[in-house]
């Protein structure tokens, strides 16, 4: 491996409770009943616009302004971002030492670019990423490869030279889908089965395993 590319919300940082907040938020505003934070789990991973979806109530998807609701969303969260989100243990020691074995850091999110650029800065040390990527207009997001494709051009390696670590299926199947090596971490949003569905070919309990693959 010559980079590790890792997934954000549920890989590196533990952001449920601020996503759940933002959420229940903008439903609360439009009417509609708050949802329990365990079924969070479930709604995050694929986009803002996948978020906002699944919390709807059963039967008025059909009748709503989703856009609309997405923007009311993401000014919620741009009050909420940073309440309760800290990085997992272990986490920030864990990508020091890949950085010192000469490793490529980067990010490649389905969180808006934004966002994914502001929980970066905020909650890790200057330098400590080669390159930050969030869900952008006009670019697919994961597990379309595209952006991976890109990620890998600037960091100035290939994508078979990747690890992607995240703690979803549906990075399992970007990782695959870029030709990526798939990493699977337990500590995130989902389960070990959906991960090994997925083709993760390794599964860690903590951070500092990574290490240890090296």
């Amino acid at each position: 491996m010559k980079a590790f590319i890792f997934d954000l919300d549920g890989t590196l940082i533990n952001s449920l409770e601020d996503l759940a907040d933002a959420v229940n938020r903008m439903l609360a505003e439009h009417g509609y009943p708050q949802r329990p934070l365990e079924l969070f789990p479930q709604f995050i991973g694929d986009g803002v616009q996948k978020l906002v979806e699944q919390a709807l109530p059963t039967g008025t998807f059909s009748r709503t302004n989703i856009a609309a609701l997405v923007a009311d969303y993401q000014r919620h969260y741009q009050a909420t971002w940073k309440n309760k989100t800290l990085p997992y243990d272990g986490i920030n020691e864990t990508l020091s030492g890949l950085r010192k074995r000469g490793m490529k850091i980067a990010v490649l999110s389905n969180k808006p670019h934004h966002f994914t650029q502001l929980c970066c800065d905020h909650f890790f040390a200057e330098g400590t990423f080669d390159a930050v990527i969030g869900a952008r207009e006009g670019v697919p997001r994961k597990p379309h490869p595209e952006a991976g494709y890109e990620l890998a051009s600037r960091l100035g390696v290939s994508t078979s030279d990747c690890a992607y670590v995240g703690d979803s299926g549906l990075d399992m199947q970007f990782a695959v889908n870029s030709s990526m090596h798939p990493i699977g971490v337990l500590w995130g949003f989902r389960g070990e089965a959906e991960l090994r569905e997925s083709g993760a070919q390794q599964l860690i309990a903590s951070p500092e395993e990574l290490l240890d693959l090296l």
